[in-house]
């Protein structure tokens, strides 16, 4: 296993940019003639980032798979008549178990991207090349571990944590059993402090790569998720001072625009290009499942309920417009087409409708606007509604509405809200920023609000307690029943 494991990570991919991942495998390299030089070193962690964007034959984690987890089992999202899997279809009403064929694949992506980090951590040291180079590659890859054991504790809670790759493909060997949750999170926690060395920027070449402000960014999250309040301050203050240039973009459009990529806003994002890899099904699929051409026929990923999510956002928010598409210009034939019902928008390649296959638009893991409200939310829950944490709502609220964004607006502005007026407040902004983006079920289960807001969709009403964490693959227990016990419920 510890060869073909290498082998699948380092064959012969990979350029040194992570903005033009390829990743065609031409040849078997093995540990004992890899990892000789420093490009051997920069391929093996531009590898790690590969994971996060492209699992040939499969939807990649970010460019679709995850989404089911995050959207399509919240309340956002539902599966449209396009979604023949009776598994996504499963997700959507939460009636999936065990057996889930996208819940075990989102297990495997995360662990394959775990298991690449620690391959490019165990074996980087020894490669030839700058001290400083090396050290930097190696918190790169302690970024991506941290962030993708992220994903794993809030989705299942304590899970395996796995630092170096087998040592054989003995039973035994492969077997790991559940950390607690705080055991977890330590190790994320340990992770990212180490990240935080990172360069705050790269030249043009490498950008996408992750930085100390993303580092600190998602450590802000990490706290925010564990209401460790004081910590999330201290770190998002670190972003918004740290002399990153991080800023909102004026125009919300602009954040998924694929001529903005990495912009001012995009703290960390996951690349994507058209038809990467050349197959269909590796890089970013949300356009040809949001979008079916210009026919009556319901996509794949539909809105769960237009009152509930269309119809909230009040006149001259421009951010409804660019999350959900009534209308649309078929530029084959210059006809204005109207969709029966909204569909979603923000992944559209609005230069290229005649296509809608491969998208090219980014996936936002982290941008400030995140920052901002998860820094107004930790000091409304430890201080208050402040005039500091209303200013921070107000600026994703100016801009969402076309206004200056530090310029105080009595039209849009919160102004003089109690704690619980401006922690629903947040909530209300979070629910209209995010539209698939990753965050709406994380957001439900944090504030233990998931069943109360989901069966609030007449077609999710089989939501229960046990839907606050998803099931431990079978197959994966299938391995070690009694180090991997089931989540309630399932």
């Amino acid at each position: 296993m510890k060869k073909i494991i290498t082998t699948f990570i380092l064959s012969a991919v990979i350029l040194v940019s992570c903005t033009d991942l390829e990743v065609t495998p031409t040849s078997f390299i093995t540990e004992e003639n890899f990892f000789k030089t420093q490009d051997d070193a920069v391929a093996s962690v531009t590898a790690v980032y590969a994971s996060l964007s492209l699992d040939p034959g499969e939807q990649s984690l970010f460019g679709r798979n995850l989404y089911f987890l995050t959207d399509m089992a919240s309340d956002y999202a539902s599966a449209g008549v396009s979604a023949t899997n009776p598994q996504v279809r499963a997700l959507s009403s939460l009636t999936h178990d065990a057996t889930s064929d996208r819940v075990q694949v989102a297990w495997r992506q995360i662990y394959a991207g775990i298991n690449r980090a620690n391959i490019a951590i165990d074996n980087i040291p020894r490669a030839a090349g700058s001290d400083v180079i090396k050290t930097r590659l190696i918190n790169e890859a302690k970024f991506i571990r941290g962030l993708l054991y992220f994903q794993a504790v809030r989705l299942w809670g304590g899970v395996p944590i796995v630092l170096h790759e087998p040592a054989s493909i003995q039973l035994e060997s492969l077997k790991s059993k559940r950390a607690t949750v705080e055991e977890v999170y330590a190790q994320i926690i340990l992770d990212l402090k180490d990240a935080e060395s990172l360069p705050a920027a790269y030249p043009a070449n490498d950008a996408g790569r992750a930085t100390s402000g993303a580092a600190k960014a998602i450590l802000a999250k990490v706290y925010l998720t564990r209401k460790d309040w004081p910590n999330t301050i201290l770190k998002a203050k670190e972003v918004i001072n740290g002399g990153y240039g991080y800023a909102l973009f004026e125009n919300f459009q602009d954040i998924f625009t694929k001529t903005k990529k990495n912009g001012k806003e995009h703290i960390f994002s996951v690349q994507f290009e058209p038809n990467q890899a050349g197959n269909g099904s590796s890089g970013s699929t949300f356009q040809a499942t949001s979008f079916t051409g210009f026919t009556a026929t319901e996509p794949a990923d539909i809105i769960s309920d237009v009152a509930l999510f269309y119809d909230i956002y009040a006149a001259g928010d421009t951010r409804r417009d660019v999350t959900y598409k009534k209308q649309l210009l078929n530029p084959a034939t210059g006809t204005l087409y109207t969709f029966p019902k909204p569909i979603f928008g923000k992944y559209l390649d609005l230069t290229n409708l005649a296509a809608p296959s491969n998208v090219a638009i980014n996936f936002p893991i982290i941008r400030y606007a995140d920052v901002l409200l998860s820094l107004a939310e930790a000091i409304n829950e430890k201080d208050g509604a402040t005039l500091e944490a209303h200013e921070l709502v107000n600026q994703v609220r100016r801009r969402a509405f076309g206004k200056p964004i530090s310029t105080p607006d009595v039209t849009v502005d919160l102004i003089g809200l109690t704690e619980p007026q401006l922690r629903e407040a947040i909530r209300e902004e979070r629910k209209k920023e995010f539209v698939q983006e990753g965050q709406r079920w994380f957001d439900l289960v944090r504030w233990g609000t998931l069943v109360t807001e989901i069966k609030k969709v007449t077609a999710k009403n089989s939501v229960s307690e046990r839907n606050n964490l998803y099931p431990i693959p079978q197959s994966e227990r299938n391995i070690d029943p009694v180090g991997l016990p089931q989540n309630p419920g399932y």
